[in-house]
């Protein structure tokens, strides 16, 4: 028998698994509440205590949530629920790991870019000029970050996919884009980073998915470079 072979998993992980295929299976529906942790635990004949941690774990991952006086709910399962806890990866990551996630933030917010000239609208296109705006009027690295932030944000709604959304918004946190910006302004890069922002708008504008597309991979490919002199060879 192959010593290295993974150990069966624990109580706890086979009562997450089992609330995750009720859920999956359409037996517990979003928003829906949970039989009482009593009932689950003798469903499947588990110890209450073990229940619990499931639950713990199931309410971390935002798959349930505890109203309080009233019991444990399936949440609404929206995507930014349950990708929250992605953007963690990006606040601690350090080193040539941040390099991997800028790859692939610059392969999604490209992808995300592209759709968005093609879907956006109106009032979107305008949400992303005043941020566009808002940036070219300042010097003050927070108000720059909080409006790229929103710049982002914009265009990753109007690409009009929220799984992607909620996995970008957790690739562009604000602790990890001041992180970057920190470094970034030193080397004197806004004059840069408003002339790509520029670029972006101008391709959403003119409803130019290649184009838009181009311009997005510029942006974050330039970051990317910069993040990969800072650590050497």
């Amino acid at each position: 028998m192959d010593e290295a072979a993974p150990q069966k998993g624990t109580v706890t992980q086979r009562a997450i698994e089992e609330i995750k295929a009720m859920i999956a299976e359409g037996r517990l529906e979003p928003g829906q509440r949970l039989p009482t942790e009593r009932d689950l635990a003798a469903r499947l004949g588990i110890s209450r205590s073990s229940m619990r941690e499931a639950i713990r774990a199931l309410t971390v991952m935002g798959v349930l949530e505890a109203r309080h006086g009233s019991g444990i709910y399936v949440t609404a399962l929206e995507a930014g629920d349950l990708l929250e806890t992605f953007g963690v990866v990006a606040d601690l990551s350090r080193g040539p790991r941040l390099v991997e996630l800028l790859e692939v933030r610059r392969i999604l917010e490209s992808t995300a870019t592209a759709l968005a000239a093609a879907r956006i609208t109106e009032d979107q296109l305008a949400a992303v000029e005043k941020h566009v705006a808002a940036m070219n009027a300042t010097d003050d690295p927070e108000e720059i970050l909080a409006h790229d932030l929103a710049f982002h944000r914009e265009i990753a709604a109007a690409a009009g996919n929220e799984t992607m959304a909620a996995i970008l918004e957790g690739l562009s946190s604000r602790t990890f884009r001041a992180r970057v910006w920190r470094g970034y302004q030193e080397e004197g890069a806004f004059a840069r980073t408003r002339r790509e922002h520029a670029a972006i708008h101008r391709a959403l504008t003119a409803r130019d998915p290649e184009a838009a597309r181009a311009a997005a991979a510029a942006h974050v490919g330039e970051v990317e470079e910069w993040l990969r002199t800072q650590l050497g060879p």
